[in-house]
Order: C-alpha cells, then sequence, then structure tokens
C-alpha cells in the first residue's frame, strides 16, 4: 500500500514536471514571441492572454471540486492536460481567437488541475507522510522553472529576433513535455480510498452506472453549496479581510516575475543580442529562488511566531530592494514597447549581473510570502483549510489577472510604485494578524 501511494506521488510529480516546465516556460516568452510574429492577422497580446487565464481560473475554482468528484481526480487532471496542451499547440501556427478560446479553456483546465492534484495528495497520503510527499511533490514541480527556460537560453542567445522557425521548434517540443505529463496521469493507480468507493457502487448492484454517477453529481452539488457558503462566512472574518491585502500583493508579484520581467529583460536593448536569451536565465533564477526560500522558509520554520513575521519582513525587504534595483537597471517603457526593443534608457547603464539577481530576488521573495500565507491559514483555519485555501487562491488570481490587463499600458515605474504600496500594506496587515493570533487553539470568527 505504501509503495503504491509513493508511486503516485512521484508519477504526479512527474507529470507535473513536465506539464508546468511547457506552461511556465510559454508563460515566460509568449508576450516576446508575440511582440515578433510576423502576421499581419494576429492581434494577440501574452499578457492580456494571461490576464484572462487567470480570471477564469479564479472563478472556475468555485465549480472545480464538483467535477473532480464526479469524474474523480485521476481523468480530472488528464483532461486538464490536454486543455494545457491545446494551449501550446497554439504558438505553433497562431491565429487570434484560438489563442484567447484556449487562454479561457486553460484557465478552466487550471482550476480542475490543481483541485485534483489536492484531492489526489490527500488520497495517497497519511498524517505521517503528508509532509514527505508535498516536499516531493513541491520539489518535483519547482524544478519545471530549469529545463525549459535553458532551453530558451540556448536557442535564443544572440538572436534580435525570433524567426518563425525557431518559435515552431521551441513550442513543438515543449507541447511533447506537456503531451508526456498529461499521459503520465494514465499511469496513477487507484488510491485505496477510490477503491473503497468503487467497491460500495459496485456492491450497490440495483444502480446502474448513469445513476451512480447522478449519485455522484448530487453529492458533490450538496458539498460544493456547502463549501461555498463556508467561503462566504470566512470572507467577513477579520483575519481574512486582514489578509486579502497580501494575498492580493501576491497575485501582482505573481505576474510580474512569472510573465513581464522576462519580457522587459527581453526589450532592453543595451543587452544587445543577449538580451532573448536572457529571458531563460531569467526564468532560471526566479526558479533557484522560489527553490532556495521554499527549502529554507518552508520546510524549516514551521510554526514559530517569530519566525513567521521575520519570515515576511525579509520578504519585503528582498522585493523593495529587487523592485528598486529593476527601476534603476531596466529602461521604463520595456513593459509596453509594441516593436521587440526599448527606446528608453534607464539610471544606470543595464547590467546582466543586477538584471539576474533581481529575478532571483524576485523567486526568494516570492517564496517567503506564499510559504508563510500558507503556514498561518493552515493554523488559523486548520479545520476550515480548504475553503480559505481557495479564497487565498481566489484573491491571488484575480490580481493576477489585473495585473495582466495593466502591463501592457503602464511604464515599468508605476507597476513597481503599486507593488511597493500593496506590498508594504500587506506586510503590515500580517504583522496584525499576527499579533491577534496567540497560538491557542482559536476559533475562526464569524
Amino acid at each position: 500500500m505504501t509503495d503504491k501511494r509513493t508511486f503516485n506521488v512521484v508519477i504526479l510529480g512527474v507529470g507535473f514536471l513536465f506539464i508546468f516546465t511547457a506552461f511556465t516556460t510559454c508563460g515566460n516568452i509568449e508576450q516576446t514571441v508575440v511582440k515578433s510574429l510576423h502576421n499581419e492577422t494576429f492581434s494577440g497580446s501574452g499578457y492580456h492572454s494571461l490576464g484572462i487565464i487567470y480570471g477564469v481560473f479564479s472563478f472556475a475554482n468555485l465549480l472545480a471540486p464538483t467535477v473532480v468528484t464526479v469524474i474523480g481526480p485521476k481523468w480530472t487532471m488528464f483532461l486538464s492536460g490536454l486543455l494545457y496542451s491545446g494551449y501550446i499547440s497554439v504558438f505553433i501556427i497562431p491565429s487570434t481567437w484560438s489563442f484567447y478560446l484556449t487562454s479561457v479553456l486553460i484557465g478552466i483546465g487550471a482550476a480542475m488541475l490543481w483541485t485534483a492534484q489536492g484531492h489526489f495528495l490527500v488520497e495517497n497520503s497519511e498524517a505521517s507522510t503528508i509532509n514527505r510527499n508535498t516536499g516531493m511533490f513541491w520539489a518535483l514541480l519547482q524544478c519545471s522553472m530549469l529545463f525549459g527556460n535553458l532551453y530558451i537560453y540556448f536557442d535564443w542567445n544572440g538572436r534580435t529576433e525570433i524567426p518563425d522557425g525557431s518559435r515552431r521548434n521551441i513550442f513543438l517540443s515543449l507541447l511533447v513535455a506537456s503531451i508526456l505529463g498529461t499521459l503520465s496521469f494514465l499511469v496513477l493507480k487507484t488510491s485505496h480510498h477510490e477503491e473503497e468507493m468503487l467497491s460500495e457502487e459496485e456492491g450497490q448492484s440495483l444502480l446502474s452506472t448513469p445513476m451512480m454517477y447522478k449519485e455522484r453529481a448530487n453529492t458533490a452539488v450538496q458539498d460544493a453549496k456547502f463549501e461555498f457558503t463556508t467561503i462566504l462566512q470566512l470572507l467577513k472574518a477579520k483575519t481574512i479581510l486582514l489578509l486579502s491585502p497580501c494575498m492580493a500583493y501576491s497575485g501582482l508579484e505573481l505576474s510580474f516575475y512569472s510573465g513581464v520581467y522576462g519580457t522587459c529583460i527581453g526589450a532592453t536593448t543595451q543587452f544587445g543580442g543577449a538580451a532573448k536569451g536572457l529571458i531563460g536565465i531569467s526564468g532560471i533564477m526566479v526558479g533557484i529562488g522560489e527553490i532556495v526560500g521554499g527549502g529554507l522558509f518552508g520546510l524549516l520554520c514551521k510554526n514559530n511566531r517569530f519566525r513567521r513575521t521575520s519570515v515576511v519582513f525579509l520578504g519585503m525587504v528582498v522585493h523593495f530592494v529587487a523592485f528598486y534595483l529593476i527601476f534603476l537597471n531596466i529602461p521604463n517603457d520595456a513593459p509596453v514597447v509594441f516593436s521587440t526593443s526599448t527606446q528608453n534608457n534607464p539610471y544606470l547603464i543595464p547590467s546582466v549581473s543586477i538584471a539576474l539577481l533581481c529575478s532571483f530576488l524576485l523567486g526568494l521573495g516570492d517564496s517567503c510570502f506564499n510559504t508563510q500565507l500558507y503556514s498561518i491559514l493552515g493554523r488559523v483555519y486548520a479545520e476550515q483549510s480548504t475553503p480559505a485555501f481557495a479564497i487565498f487562491k481566489f484573491i491571488q488570481s484575480v490580481f493576477a489577472a489585473v495585473a495582466f490587463f495593466y502591463s501592457g499600458y503602464l511604464l515599468l515605474m508605476w507597476q513597481l510604485l503599486l507593488m511597493v504600496v500593496l506590498g508594504f500594506i500587506g506586510t503590515l496587515c500580517f504583522f496584525v494578524v499576527e499579533r491577534m493570533q496567540n497560538f491557542s487553539v482559536d476559533l475562526p470568527e464569524y
């Protein structure tokens, strides 16, 4: 039994590694790719596409648990993987309508994929193995930021334009990775919990297969109604209201490091022929920052009050240092130029070392905020963790969507200023929540 569960967790992690090698690499480069298209009929925007994905994702989370309950986590993840692969394939032969249609579909697929992943991981874990299994899955997932971006560096280094042939080769490779990840879900074995449920349903000989699925659907709808009611109640809680600015900030900086900053580096004229290749190295440095931060703060700093506030404060300082260096080092028009290179000059002579240091700091700071938000929500809402985390993902995704939509219009300095203001307010609110908790077993307030 233990071997089967461990096998499932490893295959789950490998599947996500392949799928998100494709998707995170795509998100990092797509605005640069879109700007370099020699296609007069294509009028899409990478920023708008990512905004649609996160916007749809935030609302689709409310329906995803019902789908997972009806068809099971294994087949939900397989179908979601197909939607991810469909999005990647659009870049091989781009068209505006398919670009935005698949953006909507992948938003739905992302909600189903992550909901199913949570269900499947819990089903294949026990109290004694949940931390180990979560760590294994997280380690494999974070590696997804390394491989695809490394390919981008070697393929794009020295290029000032992205030829159609290079674009097709890159996205064919990413499509193969996504399909491999999707197919790996078919290897997953039925968990003990699912076997018990299936044996119970098979024992009810009077129920036909359609009736069994109808029973599942009715149960899922009732559970969804109850969870939605709980979410509405928690939204009124003082703790959730106070943590909302911090959650919102995590959405803004998520959009910045995952889609905007790489585009800014690639558009910096002063980096010359190295600019496009640096997008890949930037993505790798963000991934290294995430891995280092998650390892240090997520695993070592358990539920210790002083350490949690210290980690969030460190995250704020690290991000503010990164924002200041980016402000000095990257041209102000980098996020909004319609051509592939900037016209403005920054305050400093642009430095590759500073640009990549900022990438590392963005990943490190992001891990500080996310690990501690998960930690405090899990501590305060231990009995209602699912709706609490759903609220977190909803707020984060809505603000990420908003940020992607304004990223193509606001100059870099205004984007950085928005993050500084919201990051400072979010950190203060986090400190207030910590002060409210005395680490006794408090009941969540309504």
